[in-house]
C-alpha cells in the first residue's frame, strides 16, 4: 500500500517523471455507463478486477505536462512496456530513457550527463509517496492502487460513479475510490493524511477503447504536501498492444551517479 513520505526531494527533473507517466491517444473515447443502484460493493470490486487489462505488452507514444505552480513543462516521450515485468521510456532522440522492473528503477539524462540506478526510492520520493511496481502500473492502466479485495467498503453513488470507501478509518490514511459504471474502471482515487495535510489524487478524465482493450484515454495527477502542489497530466496517443518488443537500455558510461542524501529517503 501506498505511503506518504515526509517531504518530497526539492530538485524535481520532469525526466523523472516520464519514468511513470505517458501520453498517448489512439480510439474511441468510452463514455461512462449507467449506474446500477441495486448492485453492492463487493460486486463493484468484482467486476473492476474482471475487466482488468489482459494483455502481454503495450507500447505508443506519450506527452507529460508537468507544474509545480512556479515551473511548467511538457514533453512527448515513447512508451513500451511488457506487463507485470518492465516499463521503458525514452524522450526523442533518447536525451532521456528509463527502464522500470518490479526490483529495479533506472534512468540516465543525457542534458545533465547523469544517472540513477536503484529501487523504487527515488520515484517515491518526487511523488511524495511511497510506491512500487504493481502500483505504477495500476496507475497507468486504470486500475485500483492496491487490492480492494483486502478490506470492506461502503457503497454510495457519487458524480454517476460507484463510490467506495472502507468500512474502517484509518487512524493516519484515509482513501477514496470512484468506479465508473461503464467499464469499471477506476474513475479517481485518492489517499489522504489530514494531520499533516497530504493528499494524492489521480482523476482519470475518460477512457478510450482500442479493439477490445480500454485504456485511460485522461489522467490529471496532484499530489499536495502542505502548501506545495505538484500536477502531472498524462494524455495516451497511438497505443498499440501484443506486439514483439525489445527493450533497449544501456547507462552511458562516464555519467554522474544520481545518490540520495539521508534526508531524501
Amino acid at each position: 500500500m501506498i505511503v506518504f513520505h515526509q517531504k518530497s526531494p526539492k530538485h524535481i527533473v520532469l525526466g523523472i517523471f516520464i519514468l511513470f507517466f505517458v501520453s498517448c491517444k489512439s480510439g474511441k473515447v468510452v463514455s461512462n455507463g449507467t449506474i446500477n443502484k441495486n448492485i453492492s460493493s463487493k460486486a463493484v470490486i468484482k467486476t473492476h478486477y474482471q475487466n482488468e487489462l489482459d494483455f502481454k505488452t503495450l507500447s505508443g507514444k506519450m506527452k507529460v505536462d508537468y507544474s509545480d505552480g512556479s515551473d511548467d513543462q511538457g514533453v512527448s516521450v515513447s512508451l513500451r512496456m511488457q506487463k507485470d515485468s518492465a516499463i521503458w521510456l525514452s524522450a526523442p532522440f533518447g536525451v532521456v530513457k528509463a527502464f522500470i522492473t518490479p526490483n529495479r528503477v533506472s534512468f540516465y539524462n543525457k542534458l545533465q550527463n547523469e544517472y540513477f540506478d536503484g529501487d523504487f526510492t527515488y520515484l517515491s520520493n518526487i511523488l511524495g509517496a511511497e510506491i512500487n511496481f504493481e502500483e505504477l502500473q495500476n496507475v497507468l492502466l486504470g486500475q485500483a492502487l492496491f487490492n480492494l479485495k483486502d478490506e470492506k467498503y461502503d457503497l454510495t453513488f457519487v458524480n454517476d460513479n460507484y463510490q467506495l470507501q472502507p468500512r474502517k478509518i484509518g487512524e493516519l490514511f484515509k482513501t477514496l475510490f470512484q468506479i465508473e459504471p461503464k467499464n469499471f474502471k477506476i474513475a479517481t482515487q485518492q489517499l489522504s493524511q489530514p494531520l499533516k495535510n497530504r493528499q494524492l489524487n489521480i482523476q482519470y478524465k475518460d477512457y478510450q477503447k482500442i479493439n477490445k482493450w480500454v485504456l485511460p484515454n485522461e489522467i490529471l495527477i496532484t499530489a499536495k504536501d502542505g502548501n506545495n502542489i505538484n500536477t502531472i497530466g498524462i494524455e495516451y496517443r497511438n497505443i498499440e498492444f501484443d506486439k514483439p518488443l525489445n527493450f533497449p537500455y544501456k547507462i552511458p558510461k562516464g555519467f554522474d551517479e544520481i545518490v540520495l542524501k539521508k534526508d531524501d529517503i
